[in-house]
């Protein structure tokens, strides 16, 4: 499988690897907002000590190249993160993508603007074959952030997933993909 680019840019943002003193930049941006995680499969955090850890994480990810990638979305000419946007490597020419963006800055199409260069990246790839993202059913901002990008609704994924800001039991989930 091929490598991502470590940084990449659009019209307006730079998406770079972690570092690890992003720690409270993260948790002042998005990583300690309910509202902003509340889909998401990790809960707010309410220290910055243990999203020092994920980033190092993965930091790590990236050099060991195991096949998930993570990148900061900072606004264009800022190096301060509003968002991240990650890529999962999967078997049989697949990628996966998730996302997430400070909601200061939601209903703008930046979170769209990167999923849209990640699911292009990924396609121009000779052994890839599908982009795939999925959403909570009660998301529709994620689902339109989706099919703006280009994905396409596959299915229901019943019980599929756990947003533990919600509740301990796994939820529906809306699937989309976008394949070559």
């Amino acid at each position: 499988m091929p490598r991502p680019p470590a940084s990449f840019a659009t019209a307006r943002l730079t998406a770079r690897m972690p570092r690890a003193d992003d720690g409270p930049a993260i948790f002042a941006a998005f990583g300690s907002d309910p509202e902003v995680t509340r889909y998401l499969p990790w809960r707010a955090y309410d220290r910055v000590d243990p999203l020092n850890l994920f980033l190092r994480e993965r930091i790590a990810d990236w050099e060991k190249g195991t096949g998930n990638f993570a990148w900061l979305l900072c606004l264009r000419g800022t190096d301060t993160p509003i968002g991240s946007i990650g890529l999962g490597l999967e078997p049989g020419g697949k990628v996966i993508l998730g996302y997430v963006l400070a909601k200061k800055f939601w209903g703008h199409g930046f979170t769209t603007e990167a999923l849209r260069y990640l699911v292009d990246w990924a396609l121009a790839q000779p052994t890839i074959y599908r982009a795939w993202a999925f959403c909570d059913v009660e998301n529709t901002a994620s689902a339109r952030v989706m099919e703006k990008a280009g994905l396409v609704r596959e299915g229901l994924l019943r019980r599929w997933h756990i947003a533990p800001t919600i509740g301990p039991e796994p939820r529906d989930c809306l699937a989309y993909a976008k394949v070559k």
